[in-house]
Protein backbone atom coordinates (compact mmCIF):
# COMPACT_ATOMS: atom_id res chain seq x y z
CA UNK A 1 0.00 0.00 0.00
CA UNK A 2 1.33 3.00 -0.74
CA UNK A 3 -0.04 5.57 1.87
CA UNK A 4 1.00 8.95 0.08
CA UNK A 5 -0.96 7.72 -3.13
CA UNK A 6 -4.15 7.12 -0.74
CA UNK A 7 -3.56 10.48 1.12
CA UNK A 8 -3.12 12.21 -1.83
CA UNK A 9 -6.30 10.92 -3.27
CA UNK A 10 -8.13 10.99 -0.05
CA UNK A 11 -6.96 15.35 0.10
CA UNK A 12 -7.96 15.84 -3.40
CA UNK A 13 -11.47 13.66 -3.69
CA UNK A 14 -12.54 14.37 -0.01
CA UNK A 15 -10.90 17.83 0.92
CA UNK A 16 -11.21 18.67 4.69
CA UNK A 17 -12.02 15.86 5.91
CA UNK A 18 -10.71 13.16 7.87
CA UNK A 19 -11.50 9.40 6.35
CA UNK A 20 -13.94 8.74 9.43
CA UNK A 21 -17.45 7.83 8.28
CA UNK A 22 -19.19 10.58 10.72
CA UNK A 23 -16.72 13.19 9.24
CA UNK A 24 -17.92 13.48 5.45
CA UNK A 25 -21.45 15.35 6.06
CA UNK A 26 -19.85 18.50 5.96
CA UNK A 27 -20.31 20.17 2.57
CA UNK A 28 -21.49 17.05 0.84
CA UNK A 29 -25.31 16.97 1.17
CA UNK A 30 -25.29 17.41 -2.40
CA UNK A 31 -24.31 13.86 -3.44
CA UNK A 32 -25.49 12.20 -0.02
CA UNK A 33 -28.50 10.49 0.87
CA UNK A 34 -28.91 8.14 4.61
CA UNK A 35 -30.71 4.54 4.32
CA UNK A 36 -31.77 3.33 7.25
CA UNK A 37 -31.31 -0.50 8.24
CA UNK A 38 -34.80 -1.83 9.47
CA UNK A 39 -38.47 -0.55 8.82
CA UNK A 40 -39.64 2.44 10.38
CA UNK A 41 -35.89 3.85 11.41
CA UNK A 42 -35.46 0.99 14.34
CA UNK A 43 -32.52 1.82 14.73
CA UNK A 44 -31.04 -1.95 16.42
CA UNK A 45 -32.00 -5.08 15.16
CA UNK A 46 -33.24 -7.65 17.94
CA UNK A 47 -33.15 -11.17 16.48
CA UNK A 48 -31.28 -13.26 13.39
CA UNK A 49 -34.42 -12.14 11.19
CA UNK A 50 -33.40 -7.90 11.80
CA UNK A 51 -29.90 -8.98 11.58
CA UNK A 52 -30.75 -10.28 7.96
CA UNK A 53 -32.90 -7.30 7.06
CA UNK A 54 -29.39 -4.98 7.62
CA UNK A 55 -27.27 -7.23 6.11
CA UNK A 56 -29.09 -7.07 2.81
CA UNK A 57 -29.99 -3.63 2.59
CA UNK A 58 -25.98 -2.68 3.18
CA UNK A 59 -24.73 -5.99 0.75
CA UNK A 60 -27.63 -4.49 -1.69
CA UNK A 61 -26.42 -0.79 -1.84
CA UNK A 62 -23.08 -2.05 -1.75
CA UNK A 63 -23.75 -4.22 -4.60
CA UNK A 64 -25.11 -1.60 -6.68
CA UNK A 65 -21.69 0.52 -6.03
CA UNK A 66 -19.24 -1.94 -6.05
CA UNK A 67 -19.69 -5.19 -8.05
CA UNK A 68 -16.80 -6.50 -9.34
CA UNK A 69 -14.88 -3.65 -8.11
CA UNK A 70 -12.08 -3.78 -5.87
CA UNK A 71 -12.58 -1.34 -2.14
CA UNK A 72 -10.63 -0.45 0.43
CA UNK A 73 -12.42 -0.78 3.84
CA UNK A 74 -11.10 2.34 6.14
CA UNK A 75 -11.70 1.51 10.12
CA UNK A 76 -10.28 3.89 12.71
CA UNK A 77 -9.56 2.71 16.29
CA UNK A 78 -8.85 5.49 18.96
CA UNK A 79 -6.21 5.56 21.99
CA UNK A 80 -4.05 7.40 24.31
CA UNK A 81 -1.00 6.81 22.40
CA UNK A 82 0.40 8.52 19.32
CA UNK A 83 1.48 5.06 18.21
CA UNK A 84 -0.90 2.32 16.36
CA UNK A 85 -2.13 -0.23 17.93
CA UNK A 86 -2.42 -3.67 16.37
CA UNK A 87 -4.88 -4.70 14.23
CA UNK A 88 -6.36 -7.05 11.87
CA UNK A 89 -3.01 -9.20 9.44
CA UNK A 90 -5.13 -8.06 6.14
CA UNK A 91 -5.49 -4.24 7.76
CA UNK A 92 -2.42 -1.78 7.13
CA UNK A 93 -2.01 1.01 8.98
CA UNK A 94 -2.88 4.26 6.56
CA UNK A 95 -2.37 7.41 8.99
CA UNK A 96 -2.84 8.48 12.56
CA UNK A 97 -3.39 12.37 14.30
CA UNK A 98 -4.32 13.43 17.33
CA UNK A 99 -7.59 13.93 17.46
CA UNK A 100 -8.44 15.82 21.09
CA UNK A 101 -5.37 17.58 22.54
CA UNK A 102 -7.23 17.45 25.96
CA UNK A 103 -4.57 16.63 28.25
CA UNK A 104 -7.12 14.40 30.59
CA UNK A 105 -8.49 12.89 27.20
CA UNK A 106 -5.68 12.51 24.36
CA UNK A 107 -7.09 10.94 22.30
CA UNK A 108 -5.45 9.97 18.60
CA UNK A 109 -7.35 8.16 15.86
CA UNK A 110 -5.57 5.62 13.81
CA UNK A 111 -7.03 4.36 10.27
CA UNK A 112 -6.36 1.03 9.31
CA UNK A 113 -6.87 0.30 5.52
CA UNK A 114 -7.74 -3.29 3.81
CA UNK A 115 -7.96 -3.70 0.27
CA UNK A 116 -10.54 -6.44 -1.40
CA UNK A 117 -12.50 -7.25 -3.86
CA UNK A 118 -15.98 -6.92 -3.10
CA UNK A 119 -18.02 -9.68 -2.96
CA UNK A 120 -21.70 -9.71 -1.04
CA UNK A 121 -21.39 -10.75 2.22
CA UNK A 122 -17.70 -10.42 2.32
CA UNK A 123 -18.47 -8.00 5.11
CA UNK A 124 -20.95 -9.17 7.38
CA UNK A 125 -19.00 -9.81 10.53
CA UNK A 126 -17.73 -6.36 10.02
CA UNK A 127 -21.15 -4.60 8.96
CA UNK A 128 -23.12 -6.57 12.02
CA UNK A 129 -20.34 -5.00 14.04
CA UNK A 130 -21.39 -1.53 13.12
CA UNK A 131 -25.13 -2.43 13.45
CA UNK A 132 -24.79 -3.51 17.01
CA UNK A 133 -22.63 0.47 17.64
CA UNK A 134 -19.50 -2.49 18.37
CA UNK A 135 -17.19 -0.84 15.40
CA UNK A 136 -17.93 2.51 14.55
CA UNK A 137 -16.65 5.28 11.64
CA UNK A 138 -16.28 2.62 9.22
CA UNK A 139 -15.63 3.38 5.30
CA UNK A 140 -15.97 1.13 2.25
CA UNK A 141 -15.01 3.03 -1.24
CA UNK A 142 -13.67 2.12 -4.33
CA UNK A 143 -10.50 2.38 -5.48
CA UNK A 144 -11.05 5.42 -6.93
CA UNK A 145 -12.71 7.03 -3.89
CA UNK A 146 -15.47 8.56 -5.66
CA UNK A 147 -18.27 6.36 -3.80
CA UNK A 148 -18.49 6.59 -0.15
CA UNK A 149 -20.34 4.34 2.10
CA UNK A 150 -20.45 4.79 6.06
CA UNK A 151 -22.51 2.23 7.63
CA UNK A 152 -23.78 2.89 10.95
CA UNK A 153 -25.69 1.58 13.97
CA UNK A 154 -29.17 2.33 12.45
CA UNK A 155 -28.20 2.65 8.48
CA UNK A 156 -25.53 3.99 6.03
CA UNK A 157 -24.82 7.51 4.42
CA UNK A 158 -24.15 7.37 0.92
CA UNK A 159 -21.75 9.96 -0.75
CA UNK A 160 -21.92 9.70 -4.44
CA UNK A 161 -20.18 10.99 -7.51
CA UNK A 162 -23.57 13.39 -8.55
CA UNK A 163 -26.58 14.46 -7.47
CA UNK A 164 -28.05 12.54 -10.39
CA UNK A 165 -26.58 9.51 -9.23
CA UNK A 166 -27.77 9.99 -5.68
CA UNK A 167 -31.48 10.48 -6.81
CA UNK A 168 -31.25 7.63 -8.55
CA UNK A 169 -30.22 5.33 -5.64
CA UNK A 170 -32.25 7.03 -3.42
CA UNK A 171 -35.31 6.45 -6.17
CA UNK A 172 -34.35 2.58 -6.09
CA UNK A 173 -34.47 2.49 -2.31
CA UNK A 174 -36.86 4.94 -1.12
CA UNK A 175 -38.84 2.96 1.07
CA UNK A 176 -35.40 2.51 3.07
CA UNK A 177 -35.11 6.76 3.46
CA UNK A 178 -36.06 8.73 6.74
CA UNK A 179 -38.90 10.29 7.50
CA UNK A 180 -37.33 12.96 8.89
CA UNK A 181 -36.93 16.28 7.33
CA UNK A 182 -33.13 16.81 5.98
CA UNK A 183 -32.92 13.35 5.43
CA UNK A 184 -31.29 12.22 8.98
Amino acid sequence: MDREALTALWERRWPGTEPIGWELGRGQRDVWVRFHSLPESKRYPDDEREYAIVLERHNTVLDELFAGAEVYVFTPRWSGRPSAPRMRRDAKHWRSWLQDPDPEFRTYCHVFVERRQWRRGSLDGLLRRVADDREGGVIITGTGMRRLYHPYDGGADVYLATAEERDRLKERHADWLSKYPGGM
